[in-house]
């Protein structure tokens, strides 16, 4: 398998020319392995800057910004070399901005987050959802619905939960819950009490496999070894939803599923129940669009959702998915295209893949 050449492993920019071909392509490999000066602006850069050209016979280069300073340079105000890196200035921004929202007792509008932030509204907007692949309305909606799902987990009423997750009124809230829980608020609360949730236990060639359904769609395809251990996952999650299991009906579903295991490219045609926070949904909806005999590394995922720089939560949400095969996070690998971690084992993994001849 092939691997991503990372520039720094390999010594590069350690001579002259190697370095000034790097300024001339703004190479952001070099930002921190030198710094370059202009004698005739009298101002160092990073090997990236913006900044026009100057002549090669007027730059001189320095290992460090100390170097540069004591040589009696002075820090560019485009590049701003004596700062942190762009990309981080921006991810500590959105992180600040990201405590703002979730400290906040009522949803920041987008220009309240732009002054916090010291920039326009749609320089913030923009940067917000580079970093996390979601617009800032979108992420408070997802802090409202985990306050939502706490307070309910704690066993608070719908009506306190409602206002102490920060909705503005209720109808606001019921509008958007069956998205947000998958379920009604007060069946929420009592743990999907009043909840019917059909499943059954069968064997395929991965092993044990559990398939559940609600009565919008497949809610949880789970696969393991130990069908005993499945079934209490699936107990967890819905501690006080009346289980149906065995139903000779729901065969049918049970054997489309183990069918779309054992033939990929088959395809399941039966509708799912899909529950999780807005950035998770997104992910998800991402990797359905995935076909048979494709795979994506996690930074290829990021930037199909719209968060270049959000390769690990990405991550993470593949890790939460709950609906096996038919939300196919197998198809997510490293960088290099070795195979990383997989709720159901790596091994399953690597039998799903070469079963639909990934490129």
């Amino acid at each position: 398998m092939g691997h991503t050449l990372n520039l720094r492993e390999c010594n590069m920019f350690v001579n002259d020319e190697e370095r000034w071909a790097a300024i001339q392509q703004r190479d952001t490999a070099a930002d921190g392995e030198f710094y370059y000066a202009v004698r005739t602006t009298g101002v160092y850069c990073r090997p990236s800057c913006p900044s026009r050209h100057a002549k090669r016979a007027n730059i001189s280069f320095h290992g460090t910004r100390q170097e540069a300073e004591q040589a009696g340079f002075r820090p560019c105000l485009r590049c701003k070399p004596d700062q942190p890196p762009l990309a981080e200035r921006h991810a500590a921004l959105v992180a600040q901005m990201c405590r703002l929202i979730e400290e906040a007792e009522t949803e920041p509008d987008l220009a309240s987050l732009a002054e916090a932030s010291g920039v326009s509204r749609f320089h913030f907007h923009r940067i917000f959802k580079a970093q996390t692949g979601l617009t800032p309305k979108a992420y408070a909606a997802g802090v409202r619905q985990r306050r939502m799902q706490a307070q309910l987990a704690d066993g608070n009423n719908v009506t306190d939960a409602i206002y102490a997750a920060g909705f503005n009124s209720s109808g606001r809230f019921y509008a958007q819950s069956n998205g947000a829980l998958g379920m009604q608020p007060s069946t929420y609360r009592k743990g999907g009490h009043g909840e019917t949730i059909r499943f059954a236990i069968a064997q395929c060639s991965l092993g044990a496999i559990l398939v559940a359904s609600t009565d919008k769609g497949i809610c949880a395809i789970l696969i393991g070894d130990d069908p005993d251990a499945l079934a209490r996952d699936l107990q967890d999650r819905f501690p006080k939803a009346e289980l149906i299991g065995a139903e000779a009906g729901y065969e049918q579903v049970v054997a489309a599923v183990i069918g779309m295991v054992e033939a990929p490219e088959i395809g399941l045609d039966l509708p799912l129940d899909v529950r999780g926070t807005a950035f998770q949904q997104r992910v998800w909806q991402v990797l359905r669009n995935i076909p048979v005999g494709r795979t994506v590394s996690y930074t290829e995922l990021a930037e199909l959702v719209g968060a270049p720089n959000g390769a690990r939560a990405v991550a993470s949400a593949c890790a939460a998915n709950a609906i096996a095969i038919a939300i196919p996070c197998h198809r997510v690998v490293r960088t290099d295209g070795s195979l990383s971690g997989y709720r159901w084992g790596v091994e399953r993994k690597q039998v799903l893949l070469e079963r639909e001849g990934a490129k």
